[in-house]
């Protein structure tokens, strides 16, 4: 690889993929100075104006400039369904087109990973770093930082629907929590969100933004990594493709991959690192036999419940109305304020199935509107949803390349609901749900449920309601992941074993799913990884 690479530029650090981790090691590897910092993205710049809106996710769902649009292969629980699966391809990556909700998941979590080898990686460990990205709107405490990159707000909304859900959850025993990422996650409230002002903060935003002017920085946009170029076991360099051009990169101090859970497993695998059978098949050389990678994948399942309301209170009723539109429109261009500014979630709420359970394993997101399918159009009359996501899923899938083609999407199977747990979880979480759903507090907003319906009433017409509406929350992770067993990937400084001077830092090392949503746990992760790189290179 030596003469491939001998009239490469050359960098100290070479970053693939400006998502939610890249943009945070960018700023983070470049900002004393010292060292020289390349960071590659697929996708294009955050140019696209629905990034910058909170709401524009809806825009975005199926939008394949920024968008992967990945597909899983036929689930077998879900009735043979692909499931789709967007991911984003533009700087800031996913956290350009999530849904903006700031949950860190459980100190248990933490405490789990640690538990399992991972020294270094408990809740107290991890706290430090979530307070040294966060600028919270609220002020700084015991568990929340300010002063930080990431801006993390309360709802400029508030919508008499999602107080009513609050104040049905808390009827039905729940108590109110205000502090999901506090003390304690269980109970119900209101989200917070990564946004500032009433726009999205992505992590291009909080922080490729204040960096992009560095002379030792340099962006590539539109720059699909093709492999990762080794010296024996030493990575030394990148390839990639611009357009119909392949270029070359080299690195001296380290390549980090932060391409996510489907991307950075798919190019350690077209880089001759991963299960030698299935390399050896597309005709790659194998670097290294790592059976390890694309192993272990695991996702977040959610279900929804769609209810009809009695008052023109949604979103529906603002977006199907011509005069409500335009006005809603004018709202957010001139105060940023209104439906536009909107999460994919404006109450929350984290419950248990079994009071065996030690904690949450049930996460709500309520949101004042409704649809048939994530991204698509709004029902024409007035509705809402709340759906039920299993936290800490027993199943698990893979991913693996079908050629050695880079552009070719790789073959994901995440095998939802393929364990009794699981099956049994979501049926509960179910039917606690609709507990909170026909509470008094939300009578007065309700006609009924539209979807599934009082035809589904038993355990059985349930579960099968989850196989024929399961879907994907977006949470993707652990195909490359920490542990010191014969299938991890990274150990817990994230370098990737076998091999020198690569490492792997984004969702994909979680050891096993944070119970919430995981951008602020992947930000948290890019922060304390550029502590252990820094540290390494003294």
């Amino acid at each position: 690889m030596t003469a491939q690479l001998q009239s490469a530029p050359e960098f100290d650090y070479i970053i693939v993929g400006a998502g939610s981790a890249g943009c945070v090691l960018a700023n983070r590897l470049s900002a004393s100075g010292k060292h020289t910092v390349l960071l590659l993205e697929a996708g294009p710049r955050d140019s696209n104006i629905w990034i910058h809106v909170p709401l524009g996710y809806g825009k975005l769902f199926k939008d394949k400039r920024v968008n992967w649009m990945y597909q899983t292969e036929p689930e077998p629980e879900l009735g043979g369904r692909q499931v789709f699966q967007p991911r984003g391809k533009t700087l800031g990556g996913s956290s350009s087109i999530n849904g903006l909700l700031y949950v860190r998941g459980q100190h248990e979590d933490y405490d789990r990973w640690r538990q399992l080898g991972n020294a270094g990686w408990g809740y107290d460990d991890v706290l430090p770093y979530f307070k040294k990205a966060e600028n919270q709107a609220r002020g700084a405490s015991e568990y929340h930082g300010a002063g930080g990159p990431l801006p993390v707000s309360d709802m400029i909304l508030t919508d008499p629907l999602s107080k009513a859900f609050i104040d049905a959850a808390v009827e039905t025993g729940l108590p109110y929590n205000a502090d999901f990422n506090g003390a304690s996650q269980e109970g119900v409230g209101l989200f917070q969100t990564t946004t500032r002002n009433g726009r999205r903060a992505s992590t291009a935003f909080a922080y490729l933004g204040p960096a992009k002017a560095r002379g030792n920085l340099k962006v590539e946009t539109s720059a699909l990594g093709q492999r990762v170029l080794f010296e024996g076991r030493r990575a030394v360099g990148v390839e990639y493709r611009v357009g119909a051009e392949v270029r070359r990169a080299r690195a001296r101090k380290e390549i980090v991959l932060s391409s996510g859970a489907y991307n950075s497993p798919q190019l350690l695998q077209l880089s001759g690192v991963g299960p030698a059978e299935l390399l050896r098949k597309h005709g790659i050389d194998v670097v290294l036999d790592a059976p390890g990678v694309g192993h272990d994948l695991q996702d977040h399942m959610q279900v929804r419940i769609v209810m009809r309301a009695s008052q023109p209170v949604t979103l529906n009723d603002a977006i199907n109305n011509p005069i409500r539109r335009t006005l809603t429109g004018m709202r957010y261009a001139l105060f940023r304020q209104g439906w536009l500014t909107i999460a994919a979630g404006t109450a929350g709420a984290f419950f248990k199935t079994s009071p065996r359970l030690a904690s949450p394993d049930i996460q709500v997101h309520f949101l004042p509107f409704s649809t048939d399918k994530m991204g698509e159009k709004l029902h024409d009359f007035s509705g809402f949803t709340a759906s039920v996501c299993q936290l800490r899923p027993e199943s698990r899938g893979s991913l693996r390349i079908r050629s050695a083609d880079p552009t070719v999407p790789p073959e994901i199977r995440i095998n939802y609901m393929s364990t009794e747990t699981d099956r049994t979880t979501n049926v509960e979480g179910l039917k606690i749900l609709r507990k909170i759903l026909n509470a008094k507090a939300l009578k007065p907003f309700v006609v009924g449920e539209v979807d599934p319906g009082a035809k589904v009433a038993t355990d059985a017409e349930l579960l099968d309601f989850c196989r024929q509406r399961g879907s994907t929350i977006y949470h993707p992770t652990s195909t490359c992941r920490m542990g010191n067993d014969a299938l991890a990937v990274v150990d817990q400084r994230l370098r990737v074993k076998g091999i020198e001077a690569l490492r792997v830092v984004d969702g994909s090392i979680m050891p096993d799913l944070v119970s919430g949503n995981t951008n602020a746990p992947i930000i948290m992760i890019a922060e304390k990884a550029s502590d252990m790189i820094l540290e390494d290179a003294r």
